[in-house]
């Protein structure tokens, strides 16, 4: 049984997703939003690493994972998302978790079996396998997909027999 915290990150709007797992089955802890306000983007990378340290001490998680960072168009967009990458990552290895990182491609193709799917597919899949009764948010979605693609990695790691390696971040003391 493993609880597993995924995070969606954007210095704007952080999605978070909780699930539990026991053997082959997937059960919905929570999910939401961290909705950060104000111009100043330091205050907005407070109000992350205070939200996802919040979140990990109500869900207690075992295991924490985050969508790793993709070169977008604009440079200055990817710097931000960056660093709420980072006070995210902080706030986890404060409380002790390692963490994992998975790219957009690995998590949707994961949850709905391509690496180039719609938010709306992903929205529709991950509704359909934790047997919701309606779509979360997008980001919530979409991190809800990156703790099952965390989950469903894990397993196929442990079916090789640990042969391939997680890419992880270790705890920081």
């Amino acid at each position: 049984m493993a609880i597993i915290l995924g995070i969606d990150p954007g210095s704007r709007i952080t999605g978070y997703g909780v699930i539990k797992c026991q053997g082959r089955q997937q059960l919905y802890l929570g999910s939401g939003c961290i909705r950060t306000s104000g111009d100043n983007l330091a205050e907005r990378l407070q109000q992350i690493f205070t939200g996802i340290s919040e979140i990990i001490r109500q869900y207690q998680p075992e295991q924490f994972a985050i969508e790793r960072v993709f070169m977008a168009k604009n440079a200055d967009s990817a710097l931000k998302l960056g660093q709420a990458r980072g006070a995210a990552i902080v706030a986890a290895t404060n409380a002790g978790l390692t963490v994992a990182e998975y790219s957009a491609t690995q998590i949707k193709s994961a949850v709905v079996g391509t690496g180039r799917a719609q938010k709306s597919q992903v929205q529709h899949m991950i509704t359909q396998m934790l047997k919701l009764p309606s779509a979360p948010q997008a980001d919530a979605a979409d991190a809800l997909g990156v703790a099952l693609c965390h989950y469903h990695t894990n397993q196929s790691l442990v079916a090789m027999g640990g042969k391939a390696t997680l890419r992880t971040y270790g705890r920081y003391k």
